[in-house]
């Protein structure tokens, strides 16, 4: 099975294609959709869904997993991040592609076994579980294979219950 995991963003939306081959997981490719702030915001959200509209078409995954929205305290970085996933979905949409959306909760407990686990926390465990050389960097894109591991969970959970 393969996994696009998504962290949407309009200046950073990380990505990563996480294979899952029985209880093996390997990342595929996995990197970042970076827009400039001096851009206009529909040429920010075209470049978007234009680079994970390539994803897609070139790696057929097989379901992508989404970061749901969550804002504390900014509510301006939220209305990007919306428009950002809005454009994600429809992406996925356009192409057949199942979507699972969790939080960022269920994510972290996914990754490292606990909901609230630091940002750190949750690069070092990608970082391991994937076999990675180094660190993923920016941030968006440990996030985004954060996202795909806890989708390869979420969906062997789904076919592991249909079967019983």
């Amino acid at each position: 099975m393969l996994v696009l995991g998504i962290d949407p963003g309009t200046a950073i939306c990380g990505y990563g294609l996480v294979e899952m081959r029985g209880n093996h997981l390997k990342a595929i490719h996995y990197g970042a959709v970076i827009t400039s702030p001096k851009s206009k915001p529909q040429d920010r959200l075209l470049k978007i869904h234009t680079e994970i509209d390539t994803l897609i078409k070139e790696y057929q995954p097989d379901i992508m997993g989404v970061e749901q929205l969550f804002f504390n305290r900014n509510i301006t970085t939220a209305i990007p991040v919306g428009q950002a996933r809005g454009v994600v979905l429809l992406t996925a949409a356009a192409n057949n592609l199942e979507v699972v959306e969790r939080t960022p909760l269920q994510v972290k407990q996914a990754v490292v076994g606990y909901g609230k686990a630091t940002k750190e926390q949750v690069i070092y465990m990608v970082e391991k579980l994937l076999n990675l050389p180094k660190k993923p960097h920016p941030d968006d894109v440990a996030d985004a294979l954060a996202v795909a591991i806890c989708t390869t969970h979420c969906v062997n959970n789904i076919v592991w219950r249909n079967k019983l």
